[in-house]
């Protein structure tokens, strides 16, 4: 994989149309994105329930193929993300909710050809016991892990900054997790952002730990604002993955500083449509 020039890696980008574009309509945000110069998006859950109507689907699909953009990554339905839930995969007593959004979302991946989706966690929960949550949280995931084998697709899990009762902060955590359930299709998802804040080893995460990567997103620290507003060598971080041998995506979720299209800017065109 050769480098491009004025760039130190060669790693192609997608743009996470849950974070930016969000000054558009979630039908319109594809095509701001193919006009920006992407070929590849991904989203967060676009819908506000596990189980959308098929209208509601059928539109989300139009808007997509009308841009001409691929769709490679999803979230499961991870609750009421506003309110501060952070995913269902540990939350005891919502197992037929988190099973009918798996069915969904894979449902989705299909029709779209998208092959990743995550899984947040979820919180820790007031008067229950983190073991049993977690065992939960093995269970669902091989659920999830089984659902995505039969599209020939992966899970990854990923650790999460701000979130106080979120118990995966650092890649650690989910290693701890993915050792634990064994399942070669579900890996970590290394957002370089929050295993900053978290006070992760980077240049571990980057250079021991490649092969264990299902996907990498990025924004720079602190803030979460777009490469070039914070302190962290994000260059140099995606450098060190292509060297150690990392040859997937990366996500660009950032919470734009100013409006989406400028806040592109650290980005040159020709290096959007890659994916």
């Amino acid at each position: 994989m050769a480098d491009l020039a004025g760039s130190r890696h060669a790693l192609p980008y997608v743009l996470n149309l849950s974070m930016v574009f969000t000054e558009l309509p979630l039908l319109e945000r594809a095509e701001a994105a193919r006009a920006a110069g992407f070929t590849a998006v991904e989203f967060w859950w676009p819908f506000e329930t596990p189980v959308p109507g098929a209208a509601e689907v059928d539109a989300f699909v139009a808007s997509v193929e009308k841009a001409g953009v691929a769709v490679t990554g999803l979230n499961f339905f991870p609750g009421d993300m506003a309110g501060g839930d952070r995913g269902l995969v540990t939350w005891t007593g919502r197992e037929e909710e988190f099973a009918h959004g798996i069915a969904s979302a894979i449902e989705l991946g299909e029709r779209l050809g998208c092959r990743r989706f995550n899984a947040l966690y979820g919180n820790r929960l007031d008067g229950a016991d983190p073991a049993e949550q977690d065992k939960l949280g093995r269970e669902n995931l091989a659920l999830a892990s089984d659902a995505a084998a039969r599209i020939g697709a992966e899970i990854v899990l990923e650790p999460l900054s701000g979130a106080e009762k979120y118990p995966l902060k650092i890649a650690a955590d989910v290693l701890k997790v993915l050792d634990e359930l064994g399942r070669d299709n579900v890996k970590l998802l290394a957002d370089l952002y929050h295993l900053a804040v978290n006070g992760d080893d980077l240049d571990t995460v980057t250079t021991v730990h490649t092969g264990r990567i299902g996907h990498v997103q990025i924004a720079d620290a602190p803030g979460r604002h777009q490469p070039g507003t914070g302190t962290l060598d994000i260059e140099g971080y995606l450098e060190k993955l292509q060297t150690a041998g990392y040859r997937g995506q990366v996500g660009v979720e950032y919470d734009p500083a100013g409006p989406s299209v400028e806040s592109l800017s650290w980005l040159p065109f020709e290096r959007r449509g890659l994916a």
